[in-house]
């Protein structure tokens, strides 16, 4: 199975390395059974220099000969002034796209996709800082900011940098199923599925950004405990602080107030949940520290914009574990 990763001067070269990486365990540690076979294209001949300086130099370039490609992969640049959109480049993406199987980007790889005509009428991702952009250059995308990767029909698209690995594990799992994508995420010491589900602002990501002790040995305590009494009360002794100078510690530090991190962190959750398993709702908000299955399902729509149900039908792995049939 031949996959091109398309990359562009100024790219994160983990955009490029890490999915590489992820294909090349996949046959390594299948004996072979998945047979990838990776290259690296670009638009001129020469060396590729990524923002950190790395080279990369390419297998080949859009003017070489045609080869069959089964996947398709965009790499975008760190900076969107980077991004050179050569009548050559954009013509030779919408043609390639329309005769692979599936194609994707990774970061700012999503505006060369809808410079080629490519996200009318889909479900796009990239990197959150990017995201408003996307939106505004191509209004007839939808862009969701708060998604790792995104698949619309044979189009994926990814956020940033790391996210291209997620979406490597995923179209690995796709291929040859879950056992071979856990192999792989295992290898690399990385997650198949990150805690808090496929979110670019989960609760676990949120912990990274206290730096006071006291709070982050609370913000641990709730994503270990979330169907614990996680009141402000609770949460300030815990901290041995004032529940005033706690609330007012918490929110300087994580960015967030208490009581939205815990439901973050309950979200995060049950997200987990409805990908990976067939729980019925009302297991999985009680699981997660909801009262029940309409708490879970007015916390997915006032912070998703979508029920409870509506994510499983559209985020759920490809094979979900154990469980009983959804319910509800």
């Amino acid at each position: 199975m031949r996959i091109a990763i398309l990359a562009v001067p100024d790219c994160h070269s983990l955009e490029v390395a890490g999915p590489l990486d992820v294909f090349a365990e996949a046959a390594r540690l299948s004996a072979g059974r998945a047979s990838y076979d990776v290259e690296v294209i670009a638009e001129q001949p020469g060396a590729i220099i990524c923002f950190a300086g790395l080279r990369i130099l390419p297998d080949r370039t859009i003017h070489d000969a045609d080869e069959p490609i089964d996947t398709l992969l965009v790499a975008g640049a760190r900076q969107l002034v980077s991004i050179r959109q050569s009548p050559a480049l954009i013509a030779w993406l919408k043609h390639r796209a329309a005769t692979v199987r599936r194609y994707g980007s990774i970061c700012t790889g999503a505006f060369l996709l809808g410079a080629a005509g490519l996200l009318d009428g889909k479900r796009v991702a990239t990197h959150w800082e990017y995201a408003p952009a996307l939106a505004a250059a191509f209004p007839k995308a939808s862009v969701e900011p708060d998604r790792i990767f995104v698949r619309d029909g044979p189009m994926f698209s990814s956020a940033g940098a790391s996210a291209g690995i997620d979406l490597a594990l995923a179209l690995v799992e796709e291929d040859h199923g879950r056992t071979l994508a856990l192999a792989v995420a295992r290898w690399l010491v990385v997650f198949l599925k990150r805690p808090g589900g496929q979110s670019q602002f989960s609760a676990q990501l949120a912990a990274q950004i206290a730096a006071r002790s006291p709070i982050e040995h609370v913000q641990q305590w709730i994503r270990d405990h979330p169907t614990a009494d996680l009141s402000v009360a609770e949460l300030a002794r815990r901290a041995g602080m004032s529940e005033r100078n706690f609330s007012r510690q918490f929110r300087e530090d994580v960015g967030v107030t208490p009581a939205a991190y815990v439901e973050a962190t309950r979200l995060d959750a049950a997200r987990v949940l409805l990908e990976d398993t067939n729980l019925p709702l009302q297991r999985v908000a009680v699981a997660c520290g909801f009262a029940g299955a309409d708490a879970l399902r007015r916390s997915f729509l006032r912070r998703l914009g979508l029920t409870g149900l509506d994510y499983r039908q559209r985020f759920r792995s490809t094979a979900p574990a154990g469980g009983q049939r959804q319910a509800g």
